[in-house]
């Protein structure tokens, strides 16, 4: 493998993260991985890309998958220095796969799926979704990531990331101590206390994966391109709770930051 891949993050990049609530990654895994998992990722739908009359639906949900291209692409050298980078070494577990899927498909037809949101990580015991919860550890995630199984531009329905949004939103659940809030009560005003936040595109190459705050607001959009599109949403899961004893993660460090927090 050439060296470059199992190259982390810059001290730069790192601070970007912190800032910003995100990074890119480019060429965390390869493209011939890409191709190989999207091939598996047909067949799962049961659909092929020289079809495209078959292609009725806005976006097809895939759970999880588990085979070995997809762990090999969640566990690239790359991946894994960064993850120790802005996790923490040795307070991530390592993905046994990666899920879920949201396949997005050139149509006039609206998802109904782009709102606002943040990814919550815990109460998921409640049948109702809109409870289930986010606190200010982010208790049951170390980051949400964006892996791009092809190669996504402008049009090809690439997520939009609110540029900072992961520090509001952080501020928003200082008060509400381990409880945290549901999907319900953070949403209720629409995510307005990032509402000026900048606005970017997930857009790149197959084999980019963006490493993103778990706090960070962000949507879906229809797909205006002719290639689906293909992108997992796993997030990286903690060995544990934040350990006080232990120095404080770039993820955490943020937090921290957000809510005026001493070291």
């Amino acid at each position: 493998m050439p060296e470059h891949h199992s190259v982390g993050l810059s001290d730069a990049q790192v601070s970007s993260f912190i800032e910003d609530g995100y990074v890119r990654v480019d060429q965390a895994f390869s493209a011939a991985l890409a191709e190989e998992c999207r091939a598996a990722l047909w067949r799962a739908m049961g659909l092929s890309p020289v079809a495209p009359e078959a292609w009725t639906e806005p976006v097809i949900r895939i759970g999880s998958m588990a085979a070995p291209p997809f762990v090999e692409a969640a566990n690239t050298p790359r991946l894994q220095r960064c993850y120790d980078q802005l996790a923490g070494k040795g307070r991530w577990v390592a993905p046994r796969g990666l899920g879920t899927f949201p396949i997005r498909f050139p149509s006039p037809t609206p998802a109904g799926d782009d709102g606002w949101h943040v990814d919550v990580s815990f109460g998921f015991d409640n049948p109702d979704f809109m409870e289930w919860r986010a606190n200010v550890k982010s208790t049951g995630r170390s980051l949400l990531m964006l892996f791009l199984f092809s190669d996504v531009g402008e049009c090809d329905a690439p997520t939009i990331i609110r540029v900072g949004s992961h520090a509001a939103i952080a501020r928003q659940l200082l008060p509400h101590g381990e409880a945290g809030l549901s999907l319900r009560a953070l949403s209720a005003d629409g995510y307005a206390s990032t509402g000026d936040c900048p606005e970017v595109e997930a857009t790149g190459p197959a084999g980019t994966v963006y490493l993103c705050h778990p706090f960070l607001v962000h949507r879906a959009q229809p797909h205006r391109g002719t290639t689906p599109r293909f992108m997992a949403q796993p997030p990286l899961l903690p060995v544990g709770e934040f350990d006080p004893a232990l120095p404080p993660s770039p993820v955490q460090i943020a937090i921290r930051r957000a809510c005026g927090l001493t070291f």
